[in-house]
């Protein structure tokens, strides 16, 4: 998907599901829901960022022994900009400490695949692929 005078945006996201719901963060001042993660810092590997990202946002720790690779996405930010494509690693792990709200994260929310529109392109490529694995309702 990219290629010359695109720009990649490259991430890390979180896969954490119960009852076959989908947790999703939403950043202060928008109105779309994101897989918990983050923008790897330079240096960091993936589950180095996962770590950082998660806790920073939701103030848990993943267990670094549970990460398990999901699966690799890549889609445009959005219809308006094509030419800029987010890649996303996402990953399973279990956590220690309670989920809450943190840093700029305004809103967690439990998400089904009715919540498909809202969530951007790239997650919704993990909707679709966990949908058809019967695991999120």
């Amino acid at each position: 998907m990219t290629g010359p005078g695109t720009r990649l945006i490259d991430t890390v996201a979180w896969i954490h599901l119960r009852d076959g719901r989908i947790l999703g963060t939403r950043t202060r001042g928008k109105e779309l829901f994101y897989i918990p993660g983050g923008k790897r810092h330079d240096g960091e590997s993936d589950v180095q960022t996962l770590l950082r990202e998660v806790e920073e946002e939701l103030t848990v720790a993943i267990v670094p022994g549970s990460v398990a690779h999901v699966g690799t996405y890549e889609a445009p930010v959005d219809r308006r900009t094509p030419d800029v494509v987010v890649r996303m690693a996402c990953y399973t792990g279990d956590h220690r400490g309670t989920l809450a709200a943190s840093s700029e994260i305004e809103e967690i929310a439990w998400l089904s695949y009715a919540d498909r529109g809202r969530v951007p392109p790239v997650d919704q490529l993990v909707f679709d692929e966990l949908r058809a694995a019967g695991e999120l309702s």
